[in-house]
């Protein structure tokens, strides 16, 4: 049978899912001016969506390995589609607060068990589609929303709406399609938060951890502070620009992961880790200059440093657990991933308010990217031995007939 119509199922349920963690972005601005909020609230709204992402990861993210993929993934649509409702229902902060939370617990128990779904199908496409769809649901989402907020009436319903009807289509594939986990016992214990990792991905996951967290730190910049400070360069409030910044960093990442998708894991962390440092300094001279243009070249550049690290990490890892071990890994990897996330963002956004403004905050959140690529660098430079073995033709064939269904 084959495995590709899953696939893309499957990759389309993290973008929808990630694009709707983007919807909010452009929307800022609008429930600022209509409820009268300031910028650390907006930073603090983001925070606590990562905050709830990562708790969801901790307590949730290996309970497909023992009930399935297919119930949790429809559990976490239906939970995906309450927090669109309360979206579209808000009157004032408390509202988003609540919304952002029960995204974040969908959306976190979504990517784990999606994630492991992918490399139930097939390991080596869906490894491709793990580091591809998180780029393009997160820019998509930004975008859309944008263009919703300028063109057309109720920005802050119909959005919400028009997701609820693609996550209930969604929820009809994921009824249609077969499972690709057995179930196993040891469901209720899966609840117990265990950050630990299997042997065989601890090295992997230590080295990779440091480029995780660098380039996630970046799209948390952009997401939470990234509106503010286009609407400072260009001097313009369009929702779409707005917007653009996440988009333009995001869309760059998940095409530079399809381009790239041959090249070496090790290539791709040392290559995306020099790529952030370029594009981040760039950006810094394009935010001096006051340069709008500049300031989006910059993110470009900084994109394809975003795309090429998570590729390089994601592709790192997940070749090594074993089946039952794959959501739980996962988990891990995106943990570290939301910790770069939500942590330097609602510092920042304290910093705008408490501290020298958007643009010093900017300098300052910037630098300290900039530190934490060169870190993840060193790191890089110190591994003695190639990250993933390379096994003789016969053992490898026998891994990956046991690993992959069918096989």
């Amino acid at each position: 049978m084959s495995t590709t119509r899953p696939l893309l199922l499957l990759a389309s349920l993290v973008v929808s899912f990630l694009a709707a963690a983007s919807v909010p972005t452009p929307l800022y601005a609008v429930y600022q001016r209509e409820w009268g909020f300031s910028p650390i609230t907006t930073t603090v709204v983001f925070g606590v969506y990562a905050v709830a992402v990562l708790s969801s990861l901790l307590v949730l993210g290996r309970v497909s390995d023992h009930v399935g993929r297919r119930p949790v993934l429809v559990a976490a649509l239906v939970g995906e589609a309450a927090s669109m409702v309360v979206f579209a229902t808000a009157e004032g902060v408390a509202e988003l607060l609540v919304a952002r939370v029960v995204q974040g617990v969908a959306t976190g128990v979504a990517l784990a068990t999606v994630g492991a779904g992918l490399l139930d199908l097939d390991r080596k496409r869906g490894t491709v589609a793990n580091a591809v769809a998180p780029g393009v649901g997160t820019g998509s989402g930004a975008l859309a929303s944008g263009l919703v907020v300028q063109l057309l009436p109720a920005p802050t319903h119909l959005v919400y709406l028009a997701a609820i009807g693609v996550f209930a289509l969604q929820a009809a594939g994921v009824l249609a399609m077969r499972e690709t986990a057995p179930r196993r016992a040891g469901a209720l214990a899966s609840l117990v938060p265990d950050v630990r990792l299997p042997r065989s991905v601890r090295a992997a996951a230590v080295t990779v951890a440091p480029v995780l967290l660098a380039v996630w730190a970046l799209a948390g910049f952009y997401g939470s502070l990234g509106p503010a400070l286009v609407r400072e360069l260009t001097g313009s409030t369009s929702s779409v620009l707005a917007g653009l910044g996440l988009f333009v960093l995001a869309g760059v990442a998940a095409l530079s992961v399809f381009v790239l998708r041959n090249a070496a894991p090790t290539v791709l962390m040392s290559g995306g880790v020099a790529a952030l440092v370029v594009g981040v300094a760039l950006t810094l001279l394009a935010v001096d200059a006051r340069s709008a243009v500049g300031f989006f070249l910059a993110t470009a550049v900084a994109g394809v440093g975003f795309g090429s690290g998570f590729q390089g990490g994601i592709r790192t890892v997940l070749p090594l657990p074993r089946p039952h071990e794959r959501a739980g890994v996962l988990s891990v990897l995106y943990m570290v991933s939301y910790l770069g996330l939500g942590g330097p963002a609602v510092v920042a956004g304290v910093l705008v308010v408490h501290g020298g403004g958007l643009l010093a905050t900017t300098r300052e959140y910037a630098a300290a990217v900039i530190l934490a690529a060169l870190l993840a660098a060193v790191g890089l430079a110190r591994r003695p031995r190639p990250l993933v073995p390379v096994l003789p033709p016969a053992v490898a064939g026998s891994r990956i007939r046991q690993s992959c269904p069918g096989g």
